[in-house]
């Protein structure tokens, strides 16, 4: 029998490579996600589908597709993907995990010196003829050596993240549901509850999942926790923050800066509240947590590792269920 499985975007050779060997390649070319109805339409012939963030893969969707046996994430995160419904259909789930902590945590700092030294801000009004002389006070920043930084999630990345504040001699506060001897011991970090955190960090970077407890974890109430000159840096899911309340608190002054590379919708509407706000108080991206050649290739190649194993019938490398 030949396996037949859909690729919902274009992939790196080597992961192509790997699929093309065992099986038919269904690959969507377009650079937007494919429809829902579309995805519905291709996996009614599919023994597996291989797909990115941006597909919701739900009950309904999987309805009509007797012969899909995997889905493959190529990603950590699994929210778009109702595994209980896969599961209930005797469908694998597969994700990427560990492969991308440390390029998201070099992007987490990143935006954490970006924010703090208004470094596109600069850019921009460089290019935009601004700069007439030095002067004292144009463009300056927040120090970010010997700064307090805030930890949300103390996992992989948020680990690795600590791990970076070091080098700037930070001090690294943690929000976690259980204490990370690890961090403890190599970083000096130290558990505070949620209320200490927002109170006594000049950084706030979120590395917790996407749950129902999570969504929407940081509102107007948590702004005012933290200090007016407080930056918060969110490279997690975007729905973790309230996005309409995030860019009033900048726009007020509760916070003095944020840098955000994930957003409640994906692609963010260009007349999304956040793109409002000035350029010297928000730093935006889209989405490049683990967008380096070297990572995305890896996950591409994991996420091509369990597409073939499940539809082999062979056990997921990565499962989730």
């Amino acid at each position: 029998m030949q396996y037949r499985v859909f690729v919902s975007r274009r992939l790196p050779q080597e992961a192509l490579d790997i699929i093309s060997a065992v099986a038919e390649i269904d690959l969507w070319e377009g650079d937007a996600p494919p429809p829902r109805d579309v995805i519905a339409e291709k996996i009614a012939a599919a023994d597996g589908m291989l797909c990115l963030l941006t597909d919701r893969i739900d009950g309904p969707l999987m309805d009509g597709a007797s012969r899909l046996k995997v889905v493959s994430q190529m990603a950590v995160g699994y929210d778009n993907i109702d595994v209980p419904a896969c599961t209930q259909r005797g469908v694998k789930v597969g994700n990427t995990p560990g492969v991308l902590t440390e390029t998201t945590a070099d992007l987490a700092f990143a935006l954490i010196l970006a924010t703090a030294r208004r470094v596109v801000q600069a850019d921009n009004e460089l290019r935009g003829g601004e700069w007439k002389t030095w002067s004292p006070l144009q463009w300056t920043g927040t120090d970010v050596h010997g700064a307090t930084l805030g930890i949300v999630g103390l996992g992989r990345i948020g680990y690795e993240v600590a791990r970076r504040a070091r080098g700037f001699d930070m001090k690294v506060l943690y929000c976690n549901r259980s204490a990370h001897e690890g961090a403890e011991n190599d970083f000096g970090a130290v558990k505070v509850s949620m209320e200490e955190l927002l109170a006594q960090s000049d950084f706030v970077s979120l590395h917790c999942p996407l749950t129902t407890e999570t969504r929407h974890l940081f509102g107007t109430e948590q702004f005012k926790q933290m200090k007016p000159s407080a930056i918060l840096i969110n490279t997690a899911r975007g729905p973790i923050v309230n996005q309409i309340e995030l860019a009033q608190a900048l726009q007020d002054g509760v916070i003095a800066a944020a840098g955000i590379d994930v957003f409640e919708a994906e692609p963010v509407p260009l007349n999304d509240p956040l793109l409002q706000v000035p350029a010297d108080r928000i730093v935006v991206l889209p989405h490049i947590g683990s967008a380096s050649v070297k990572t995305r290739t890896r996950m591409a190649v994991l996420a091509a590792g369990n597409l073939v194993a499940g539809i082999q019938g062979l056990p997921l490398p990565h499962p989730v269920n």
